[in-house]
């Protein structure tokens, strides 16, 4: 019989965990939380001093009685839920249950799940931090107290199912904001003039820089012909280099923003996916005889980029093994520590870096493996040396007319050799190399033509853009950004297009209706405020109740004032332009789960629905009448088939183009590659050059 009991939150570590720990140790799961506020009610005790009413969740009482009689039978208990604000909060509650004394060294924490570090952590039991208890507590009920307040406003002035969230509304403002921005946007005419040069046998590109004295902002047509009316014949003199050395630093290793980001770049990863993947990979993959199920990564819910001195000694042996000592980072760069950030974990690495992504093929899923690798190298590159780089600006003058080329080479690969971080705008540094040039050197122009141009808006928010500014601005913390995203999807508030966010009409109004009774709620510098007040309360330098107080006294007045004076919204339903061809009623556009879709008006008498179809004006390649158009499959991927769809059975995962191929005359299709898309023809082996975008 076991000595002691030691509680996690996932079964998938129990196991792992208790054959590290040996026979003494029986290891079970609570499953999450086992205790909440209730889902029937507030459950919040305003009028005395905010008093919680936590009872059993639902579903839990067999977990929670076989932990007590589990209890009984040990000589002490180890409470080693996750190492977070949730993991704390759930001990306490596991403590208030199983009538364990709070100050007792009864809790346990690690940043990882490998048997030196399970093994160090038991070493050392601490207390249940209470400031940690109070801060998740305080940030539960101040959410509770939001939506229990609001949604039922919302049911009864707009539809039923809609919420607004503490930190989900500040995130729809910052889409329905940015949508305004690009509605709004002006677009500026501007030009540039792009130059073809010979040096040798060597050609290169430069661009118009200015006449001589200053940089020239091209700004229309008239302006440029002037210019070029200045060239006098195709001899061009270089009349400046300027070479310089340029050291770039590797990125850090991972947060959970950072990992969010990089993994939608470079993955195509929605946030939820990541970080569920990640969860996987934490808690414990069976890698085989040799060392069974062991977690591949530390914490994923971190906002620090610390590293502990036993992972950078092992990742420094491994540059130096592999790499050569050249490549081994005399000085990490660290990141500047945000403001809002607490630090108290380390970054998201590799729990061994001799576990290579390689090695790992065989027993990780082909997205688990992604995910890693991305993970390894990332760490491994941060404690790599600068890339060196030699960069040269040339100056080509022809009269008043001076233009510049720019050109750049890897001198030294250092991390780069390993990892380039990606961008939002899908752009790498590139290389440009120029033929060797000097002072009073003679080029030759080959072509010089004027382009026209017009600014562009700003771009609506993407997954990464948008976990990026929130984190930014201080608005939810590293375990908050996937599940509000998702609820924003899920209330039908936004939709995914092309990969941004487009606020839908339901979310404008909703946002409105909120921004109008409950400006503090959308306030980003008032909810960023709200997240350092709960910080405050986890350092112990303020009170959870006094922070809920500051901010339902004047809440609770807006309240009232919404539920007397926000009048009946009404939605209609907009026509579809067709009627059901079940019972001859007009078709409307409802608003799901997952966007529009047409039902009948008739509704429910005749409960007929269809997919909305969108046609992309090419005529179907497999029969006479048919339209081909965009349809979605069950797992929401998009894909394209015939109108005339069950009698024409044509489908196509590449989108079609509406002119033929000019080799066979078969259908062209627009092949999506990793930065752009290439046109093929879907017979024969015509293809076109990629268009980058």
């Amino acid at each position: 019989m076991a000595d002691y009991l030691v509680i996690v939150e996932s079964p998938a570590k129990a196991k792992t965990i208790e054959r590290y720990l040996g026979k003494k140790y029986k290891v079970k799961a609570s499953v999450g939380h086992v205790r909440d506020l209730p889902r029937s009610q507030m459950g919040i005790d305003t009028e005395n001093n905010y008093e919680p009413k936590y009872i059993t969740i639902r579903g839990k009482g067999p977990v929670l009685q076989e932990l007590k009689s589990a209890a009984k039978k040990v000589k002490k208990i180890y409470l080693a839920a996750d190492p977070d604000r949730e993991g704390e909060a759930i001990a306490w509650h596991l403590a208030t249950a199983l009538n364990i004394d709070v100050e007792s060294d009864c809790r346990v924490v690690f940043n990882e799940i490998t048997k030196d570090a399970i093994l160090e952590s038991f070493k050392h039991p601490r207390s249940i931090n209470m400031d940690l208890v109070d801060a998740q507590q305080a940030r539960r009920m101040l959410d509770r107290l939001v939506g229990y307040n609001i949604s039922p406003i919302l049911w009864k002035k707009v539809k039923k199912g809609l919420s607004a969230g503490r930190v989900q509304s500040v995130a729809l403002r910052m889409i329905i904001d940015r949508e305004n921005e690009i509605k709004n946007f002006q677009p500026e005419e501007y030009w540039t003039i792009e130059g073809s040069f010979e040096k040798g046998k060597k050609t290169f590109d430069a661009l118009y820089y200015g006449d001589g004295k200053e940089k020239i902002k091209l700004t229309n047509e008239d302006q440029v012909k002037a210019i070029l009316k200045n060239v006098k014949g195709t001899e061009f003199k270089v009349v400046n280099v300027t070479k310089k050395e340029r050291r770039r630093n590797a990125a850090p290793a991972f947060t959970t923003s950072s990992l969010q980001q990089e993994a939608a770049r470079k993955l195509n990863f929605r946030a939820k996916k990541t970080m569920m993947l990640a969860q996987q990979l934490y808690e414990g993959i069976d890698i085989g005889k040799k060392e069974g199920t062991v977690g591949l990564i530390t914490y994923m819910r971190t906002d620090s980029t610390r590293i502990s001195e036993t992972a950078k000694t092992e990742a420094v042996s491994y540059i130096e093994t592999k790499y050569g000592k050249e490549y081994i980072a005399t000085e990490v760069k660290q990141a500047k520590k945000a403001s809002n950030s607490q630090d108290a974990h380390e970054a998201i690495r590799p729990t061994s870096t001799m576990r290579t992504p390689d090695e790992l093929k065989t027993v990780l899923s082909r997205d688990q493996l992604r995910l890693y690798r991305l993970i390894w190298e990332r760490f491994i590159a941060s404690q790599m040396a600068p890339a060196v780089l030699d960069t040269v600006a040339v100056d080509l003058q022809n009269s008043d007319v001076l233009f510049r080329a720019n050109g750049s080479q890897v001198k030294f690969a250092g991390f780069m050799k390993l990892y380039i971080e990606g961008t939002d705008d899908q752009t790498e540094e590139t290389t440009k190399l120029l033929p060797e040039m000097e002072i009073g050197d003679k080029v030759k122009s080959l072509d010089i033509e004027p382009k026209q141009h017009f600014t562009q808006p700003p771009p609506r928010f993407s997954e990464a853009r948008l976990v990026k500014t929130m984190e930014e601005i201080g608005i939810g913390r590293p375990s908050t950004y996937a599940p509000t995203l998702d609820t924003l999807q899920r209330r039908g508030y936004v939709v995914l297009d092309a990969k941004r966010f487009m606020p839908t009409e339901l979310g404008e109004i909703v946002h409105q209706l909120v921004l109008e009774f409950f400006p503090d709620i959308l306030n980003v510098e008032f909810t960023a405020k709200m997240e350092q007040d709960l910080d405050d309360v986890e350092e112990g330098s303020r009170k959870w109740v006094e922070v809920i107080d500051d901010f339902y006294k004047d809440f609770e007045v807006h309240v009232k004032h919404a539920d007397a004076e926000m009048e009946k919204v009404v939605i209609k339903d907009e026509p579809a332009g067709e009627d059901c061809e079940k019972c001859g009623s007009p078709m409307v556009y409802k608003l799901g789960r997952y966007g529009k879709f047409m039902a009948c008006s008739n509704f429910p008498d005749c409960r007929n629905t269809k997919a909305i179809m969108k046609p992309i004006g090419v005529k179907c390649p497999s029969c006479e009448n048919g339209e081909i158009v965009e349809r979605k499959s069950k797992t929401k991927r998009l894909f394209y088939g015939c109108n005339q769809y069950p009698e024409c059975e044509f489908v196509s995962w590449d989108k079609p183009i509406s002119r033929p191929c000019p080799k066979c005359n078969e259908l062209l299709v627009e092949k999506k590659l990793k930065k752009g898309v290439q046109i093929q023809c879907t017979k024969c082996d015509y293809e076109e050059t990629p268009t980058i975008v």
